[in-house]
This record gives structure tokens, sequence and C-alpha cells, in this order.
């Protein structure tokens, strides 16, 4: 069971695996990379736009004994900017309960990042946050700073979500 409990990271096919949470007027975008750095991203309009993956953890495998001994979770989400336009970048990851009720949260400050920001990694290890996980709520998104129509906003990728193994 080991790896990325996210499916489709990258925007390989489309928008599947992912609830479109906010997406208003002018949507999100999947893009390619002009080079190999990533082969595709999901990037943000003028508007808010947010995406979010519920991962049921008895359903990939994982044993309730195991997830009441509260294993590290390591969550990793890669964002980035346009070099013509700034953009605001959110993340909220979440160790939810049987019942979908939260454990704990990560949520950083809301990022604005200035145009041509090159890829930026964020990190998070949960630790200590004690039995009862048993769903994991990943939501990441933006948009850009100047409300310029189209697809100008923060770029995401590599998104990934990950439980240590067992001893």
């Amino acid at each position: 069971m080991p790896g990325n409990l996210l499916k489709n990271p990258h925007g390989d096919e489309n928008f599947s695996n992912w609830e479109l949470t906010k997406n208003d007027e002018n949507p999100w975008s999947i893009q390619l990379m002009p080079d190999d750095s990533v082969v595709s991203y999901f990037c943000t309009s003028h508007n808010p736009c947010l995406k979010k993956q519920v991962i049921d953890l008895v359903k990939s495998g994982y044993d309730a004994e195991y997830l009441d001994s509260a294993p590290e979770v390591t969550v990793k989400d890669w964002y980035s900017t346009r070099g013509d336009c700034g953009g605001v970048y959110r993340l909220t990851v979440s160790l939810l309960n049987e019942n979908r009720a939260v454990i704990a949260t990560f949520k950083p400050a809301d990022v604005t990042v200035p145009q041509a920001t090159p890829w930026t990694q964020v990190t998070d290890t949960f630790k200590g946050y004690g039995p009862g996980l048993r769903f994991i709520s990943f939501e990441h998104g933006g948009q850009d700073t100047n409300s310029w129509k189209g697809w100008y906003g923060v770029r995401v990728t590599g998104s990934s979500v990950t439980i240590a193994p067992k001893p």
C-alpha cells in the first residue's frame, strides 16, 4: 500500500478523481509543460478555483487497527505561477474519522505568489493525532492576482498523500 494515495495528481486523466469544489465563470484548465520538468499541471483562473479528493483509507487497503495507531501521514504539493501574472495558492488537508469529522487539519495561510515563481513544494507530516483516522480530504487551488480572464492563476501539480508503512 505504499505510494501516493491521490489519483491523477498531474491532470494526465483530465479531472478524473477530482471534485471541482470551486469552479466559477472561468474554470480550471489543464496545460502541458514546454519542457520535461513536469508533464502537465492544473491551472487556475481569475476566479477562485478549488478541487478536492477524499481518500477512503479502508477501501485503499488499510486496516482499522493500523489506522488507529496514528501512522504518520505526509502531504506534498507543488505550485508555481506564469511569467506575467502572480497568483494566490490555497491548500487544506484534513484527517477525518469514520463519520468524516475532522481529527486534524493542515491549512497554511494563503500564499500570494509573485509572477515567475518557479515550482515550489509545500509539505507537512501529521503525527500524534490519535485514533480514528479513516479518510483524508485534500483540497487545493487558487486564482490569479490580476483578475485577467483566462488561465493566468497559480498552477498546481504533483500532489501526494502517503502513509508511513507498518514498522
